[in-house]
């Protein structure tokens, strides 16, 4: 969902599956409790009652959700009719209000539940309305035994990084600048490491390469990871508080750096101006943004805070790299063929013997070391919904 909502869950995702019947071709998507899991081409009436299937989900959602956790506000939807896609891209992209979903739930003829503030339910809602249209990835999440959660997780960083050299399919997996091993969460959820990437079927080998501690259970998602369908394209007057947006603009003033090694530099359009932040977190990726100079022509593409208003960069696209030039020595006089005398700062040069003046100095270009393209934030930086430059 949109990652810039300041009231949003610890995660911020939703899931969503079919409940029924399958047949046809099958497609191994797990193991649980030592069962082979799989999901099929096609699909046959439900075989479970609604009755059932609401049981069975709030008897997992009463023993398995954190409620007590202040940024735990629960929901569930079950639904006949998917919504419009529509209903996802918004979700994903702007604010949703929740009696906008309460009623549209309605309208499907939804069951739904939500609790404590129920904002559960646009998450839920949009991951059902999701659908590959654009573009999709997959994450294998194998989880941990129960009575390891909440502790110290053991996965081998070694072995991370044997399988994302081999599975060239997959992303975001370590951090070679930072040590960071992207594939274990941070939080001491159940999940004991999750590894991303195109191909599903690379996915479950590359899970094989991984050594850790033991994988109590597996399973295979499609996903909107790694997409950027957060991002729309905008003029800059027009961006709002929590958008995710593609805004392209001129440097306006230079980079600078301020309390806390964030770097902070302003970009226009013929609309409008927008301060643009390479936080802390992002690490080298402010070496790159410090080198920009008034005058470049870039595309800007993050998440919008309110306060202050600026632009959380997530990668950008240098369109147009300005000229830079530096004053090598004093002009030479054509008739005398000596150097001439500064007159003072701004105020040109002169030849000492003959009198003659220039306002021109020597100068030469200065390599850049920057080249027109994107550049990303670091893996350990990254957003869940931020397309890493391997998938561009």
């Amino acid at each position: 969902m949109n990652p810039n909502i300041p009231w949003k869950t610890r995660g911020n995702g939703a899931i969503s599956f079919q409940i029924g019947k399958g047949k046809g071709k099958k497609t191994k998507i797990g193991e649980i409790n030592n069962k082979e899991l799989f999901c099929y081409s096609e699909k046959t009436d439900n075989s479970l009652e609604e009755k059932e299937i609401i049981n069975i989900i709030e008897n997992q959602v009463g023993q398995l959700a954190r409620l007590d956790d202040e940024n735990t506000n629960s929901g569930f939807v079950l639904l006949k009719k998917s919504p419009s896609f529509e209903v996802y891209e918004k979700t994903a992209r702007e604010i949703v209000d929740l009696n906008e979903t309460e009623e549209l739930l309605k309208s499907l003829n939804a069951y739904f539940k939500g609790y404590k503030n129920q904002r559960g339910l646009i998450g839920a809602t949009a991951s059902v309305a999701w659908s590959p249209k654009y573009d999709r990835t997959f994450e294998l999440i194998a989880y941990r035994e129960n009575d390891k959660w909440g502790t110290k997780r053991f996965v081998d960083d070694t072995s991370t990084k044997n399988m994302d050299k081999k599975f060239v399919s997959t992303f975001d997996n370590f951090d070679y600048e930072n040590k960071h091993n992207r594939l274990v969460p941070s939080s001491p959820c159940p999940i004991l490491f999750g590894i991303r990437g195109d191909n599903e079927k690379d996915l479950i080998d590359a899970k094989s390469i991984i050594n850790s501690e033991k994988v109590d259970c597996w399973l295979l998602f499609e996903s909107n990871q790694g997409t950027d369908e957060h991002l729309r394209k905008k003029s800059i007057s027009s961006v709002k508080p929590y958008d995710s947006v593609i805004v392209e603009g001129i440097v306006n003033s230079l980079p600078h750096t301020i309390k806390g090694g964030h770097v902070i530099f302003n970009i226009k359009d013929e609309t409008g101006s927008i301060d643009c932040a390479a936080y802390e977190p992002t690490k080298q990726f402010r070496n790159i943004i410090r080198k920009l100079v008034v005058g470049d022509v870039l595309e800007a593409h993050g998440g919008v805070r309110e306060q202050p208003h600026t632009v959380n960069l997530e990668k950008i696209k240098i369109i147009e790299l300005k000229k830079v030039k530096e004053k090598v020595e004093n002009p030479v006089c054509p008739d005398c063929g000596k150097h001439m005398k500064s007159k003072g700062k701004d105020q040109g040069y002169k030849c000492i013997i003959c009198g003659r003046k220039s306002n021109k100095p020597i100068v030469k270009e200065i390599n850049r070391n920057l080249k027109t393209g994107f550049y990303e934030v670091p893996v350990c930086a990254r957003r869940h919904l931020s397309k890493p430059l391997k998938r561009m």
